[in-house]
């Protein structure tokens, strides 16, 4: 993507002209931008391999004026993840996509409907509504209390095996199992940047973890939050989500934020319980052929 372009949807396969094209756009809402920001971040440290990715693509939609309208970022096997689109800018973009592997889309409740209306008019391909999630930012921060036994510590590469399987098993419990092909390489680009932190039992065994992304635009997203089945219903996870907002802020960041699944009232209700409150929703579409071809 060179030159001065015209209006209408434009691709390249280069974070760094991503960002110089569309970054102040993003910068000026980093809650809402936070994927975006978050990913191509961790892009330009550590390459595409982070995610587990063969490829990255990422798109910059330009109005009449010259001015950013819209972005999109996509690295295999995750799901395009869009900025706000009406119906309009969506088919613009199914239109540029099209004959592309696009299985999915993600991005806030509207656009994603707007988009999976648009590729499946195109494609003839079928959407589903797949997952719910609300997007929290953290405002007065209340740890739980009383804690669960044990104490938190930051992940260290002795933790690696243990990251990148509770990764795998994180993966596999969202809905995005191929996500956890990359498991290893996403415990590298975190354990770097002392991005995860674990809850250990009294006895020092992890139970539980909750990581940060890299700083962006001032901004943190808490993820991925992980306590294994059997441990799960004792607190930890509450206390090690709150030991991490409480370093990020500490660390200086602005926005501490993360996202839910709306289906699970557990977790909604324990993040509002710590000081998180709602920002706005998202949604996941699927796409699918069509029974009879």
């Amino acid at each position: 993507m060179t030159g001065t372009p015209g209006s209408g949807w434009h691709l390249t396969a280069d974070a760094d002209d991503f960002l110089a094209r569309a970054g102040a756009y993003l910068r000026a809402d980093p809650a809402l931008h936070t994927v975006a920001l978050s990913v191509t971040a961790s892009l330009r440290e550590r390459g595409p391999k982070v995610y587990g990715a063969d490829s990255q693509l990422f798109g910059v939609l330009y109005g009449p004026d010259g001015g950013v309208d819209g972005t999109l970022l996509w690295t295999k096997p995750y799901r395009l993840n869009v900025s706000p689109l009406d119906r309009e800018q969506a088919d613009a973009l199914a239109v540029t996509l099209q004959g592309r592997p696009v299985t999915g889309v993600f991005g806030v409740d509207t656009a994603s409907a707007a988009f999976a209306d648009a590729w499946c008019s195109r494609t003839g391909m079928r959407a589903h509504r797949a997952i719910d999630q609300r997007l929290y930012r953290l405002d007065v921060l209340t740890p739980p209390a009383p804690a669960p036994d044990g104490r938190p510590r930051v992940a260290t590469d002795g933790d690696r095996d243990l990251l990148a399987r509770w990764h795998q098993a994180f993966a596999e419990d969202t809905g995005t199992p191929g996500a956890g092909s990359g498991s290893a390489e996403w415990a590298d680009e975190r354990i770097s940047y002392g991005g995860i932190t674990l809850w250990e039992s009294a006895d020092g065994v992890p139970v539980s973890m909750a990581g940060v992304t890299r700083e962006a635009a001032g901004a943190v997203r808490v993820a991925p939050v992980y306590t294994p089945p059997d441990l799960r219903g004792r607190g930890y996870a509450g206390a090690v989500t709150a030991e991490v907002s409480r370093a990020a802020r500490a660390a200086g960041a602005r926005e501490v934020l993360l996202f839910t699944d709306l289906a699970n009232p557990t977790s909604n209700g324990l993040y509002r319980r710590i000081g998180y409150r709602p920002v706005r929703d998202f949604a996941v579409h699927t796409f699918t052929a069509p029974e009879n071809g």
